[in-house]
């Protein structure tokens, strides 16, 4: 069996978010910190063998305040976060344990991806080396510079929205970082293309949304409440209600 370490990404400014007072991933939804829920997919699975979350270093004073003494219960690891996401993810590979085969990299501002969905791409990127979870575009795409007036009407023809998680071959991921000198990918997945290197796409459900506003969040609730739980082995689970970032 393969092995893997997943990397939480929850190290962004979260501007579009709007709120004062918390960053998306550390707001709490349907009882528990959406950070929370996008890495309890990945805790109990058998070939995972890490978890880092990833936070910006103005976070981490707050966070372990809130979850330290759980983190170590977990065994999640803990990293500041870079300027850019790319630099964030970088300082994650740097702690990933060089024994595992492939690094599952996922936004902490998706805490609606399936257990199905996760074994879906991991087996994808275990016959590939590397996969990402992404949904065709089903509208008609506009192009606008100032968001008022229509330049131009885009092909949607062979489009797709990338998702997380992004699973990749640890050694390949590690190569293409080392080699992107200033770049600032958006994703992953984007390094590995101008790297040369083939990404998979694993079709996924558009229920996986990323919370950017206040208004996702509520439809982050109630996409949660007709999905599957998911599968902890422990009957009643470290995060108890007391511990939840409010």
């Amino acid at each position: 069996m393969s092995t893997f370490a997943a990397i939480i990404a929850a190290a962004g400014q979260s501007k579009r978010f709007r709120d004062p007072n918390y960053k998306k991933p550390f707001v709490v939804l349907d009882q528990k910190a959406v950070w929370l829920h996008s890495a309890e997919r990945f805790l109990n699975r058998d070939d995972v063998k890490q978890v880092i979350v990833v936070i910006a270093a103005e976070d981490q004073e707050d966070f372990f305040s809130k979850f330290g003494p759980n983190l170590a219960i977990l065994g999640i690891d803990v990293v500041a976060g870079g300027r850019e996401r790319a630099d964030s993810v970088q300082n994650a590979l740097a702690k990933v344990d060089s024994s595992v085969d492939f690094v599952a990299i996922h936004d902490a501002a998706r805490p609606c991806v399936t257990d199905e969905e996760i074994e879906k791409v991991f087996r994808a990127a275990e016959k590939t080396g590397a996969a990402i979870l992404a949904t065709p575009i089903t509208s008609t795409i506009k192009q606008s510079a100032d968001g008022q007036k229509i330049q131009a009407t885009v092909s949607r023809q062979d489009k797709w929205l990338a998702q997380t998680p992004q699973v990749f071959r640890l050694s390949n991921l590690q190569a293409a970082f080392q080699n992107r000198d200033a770049a600032q990918p958006t994703d992953e997945a984007e390094l590995m293309e101008k790297a040369g290197m083939d990404v998979t796409i694993v079709t996924g459900s558009v229920l996986n949304i990323k919370i950017t506003t206040k208004q996702d969040l509520q439809l982050a609730k109630a996409v949660l409440k007709v999905l599957p739980k998911p599968k902890l082995d422990a009957p009643t689970h470290p995060f108890a209600d007391d511990h939840l970032w409010r």
